[in-house]
């Protein structure tokens, strides 16, 4: 039996995303920026794809510029807000310190061009709230960027009282939402976005695909020159058929979000309930207002890598908060912003579930989990020294 439990990283595409795409890759293939019917047709598809996109998030198709994903719609609405401060002797930006490293890295990258950027501290539950960014802004703020969702700890941020408070002070705000868009009722206008990211394969839908809304009136910047495809701020010939196929995944995806909520919040509350029971360990995240699939912990006295992969021994795919399995010894900046200690921080799991998960499945992963955090704890010397009281334990 394999059991996948690694939604965060990507989702496995649904059959209708795969169908919608299907009649785009061999019969209607032509260039939407061609005059003959081919090519009309193609631009047709496109159309309308931008237009059930932007119907979901509460906004106008012109608003809706299509990407490679996610970080490419981080990247550009960032430099573009950036630019516009700039123009305007404006050069502060707000952020947390536990965003996606696709925003983060283009604020260093910023930094570097003489922009300040200030990064919020995250509660130890992983909330950020408005009134710390009301006390953040400054006359010279020209954007607030504040996730959504947090992708390893599944913290549901305020969004609607950040976007109102940066409203009032007239500052731009942008929300990476790649983690919400598909699981939770994100409507533009109500959470009083300016921008905001979303990818295709969070939600069942292909890779290589994403889009950002850009409220009326702000000026993109382009990363990519060359033709005058996305109203000239995004060249390249677009890619139909994913455009198309997101455009599927997500209208399946606003069709079951009550019924899958439900399911989801039930799994994912035996999961917690059932993880919660292992000696020295601890929920990431707010207990409550985070989203329903996710649930990440730490387990003192073992490391994350070790345990990810005696899990896959046993036919469950997840992840660790940790950075360990991409080359880097450095625990998860996610995990060490809510205050964990480096040494608890390496020992962390995250389990995101999809509505296809059952709880035949969860009671499996709590078994397996249980006996593989006992099985590293009875060999690991760290786990040994604690037990003898040679150094204190962290998690009580």
């Amino acid at each position: 039996m394999r059991i996948y439990a690694d939604n965060a990283a990507t989702t496995k595409m649904s059959q209708r995303a795969i169908q919608a795409m299907l009649p785009y890759l061999d019969q209607i293939y032509g260039n939407p920026s061609s005059l003959h019917t081919e090519g009309q047709q193609a631009a047709e598809a496109l159309a309308n794809a931008r237009a059930r996109i932007a119907a979901r998030l509460g906004c106008s198709p012109r608003e809706i510029t299509f990407t490679s994903g996610g970080s490419e719609a981080d990247n550009q609405a960032i430099l573009s807000a950036a630019k516009m401060g700039e123009r305007k002797g404006k050069k502060h930006i707000i952020s947390t310190a536990f965003e996606h490293h696709a925003v983060l890295h283009t604020l260093q990258a910023l930094e570097k061009q003489g922009f300040e950027v200030t990064l919020l501290d995250v509660h130890e539950d992983g909330m950020v709230s408005a009134q710390q960014v009301e006390q953040a802004i400054r006359p010279d703020t020209c954007l607030v960027t504040v996730m959504y969702a947090n992708n390893e700890v599944g913290s549901v941020q305020p969004i609607a009282e950040i976007g109102r408070v940066c409203r009032q002070a007239g500052v731009i705000f942008h929300t990476d939402a790649v983690q919400a868009v598909g699981h939770l009722p994100v409507h533009v206008e109500r959470d009083n976005v300016d921008m905001l990211s979303l990818s295709g394969h969070k939600f069942h839908g292909p890779k290589g695909i994403g889009a950002l809304y850009v409220r009326r009136g702000i000026a993109l910047q382009n990363l990519i020159y060359g033709g005058a495809q996305e109203r000239g701020k995004r060249a390249g010939t677009e890619n139909i058929p994913a455009a198309v196929g997101m455009a599927e995944a997500l209208d399946e995806a606003w069709e079951g979000m009550e019924e899958h909520m439900r399911h989801l919040v039930m799994m994912r509350e035996r999961l917690i309930e059932g993880l919660s029971q292992i000696p020295h360990c601890a929920l990431n995240g707010h207990r409550d207002q985070r989203l329903p699939g996710n649930v990440s912990f730490c387990f003192e006295g073992i490391e994350g890598e070790s345990l990810l992969l005696l899990l896959d021994d046993k036919g469950i795919a997840a992840s660790s908060g940790s950075a360990c399995t991409s080359g880097s010894l450095d625990p998860s900046h996610v995990l060490l912003a809510l205050g964990r200690p480096h040494e608890v921080a390496h020992g962390s799991l995250r389990l995101s579930l999809s509505a296809e998960n059952t709880m035949e499945e969860v009671e499996y992963m709590i078994a397996a989990i249980t006996e593989v955090v006992g099985y590293l704890r009875s060999i690991s010397p760290v786990w040994r020294d604690l037990e003898l009281g040679k150094k204190e334990f962290v998690l009580k």
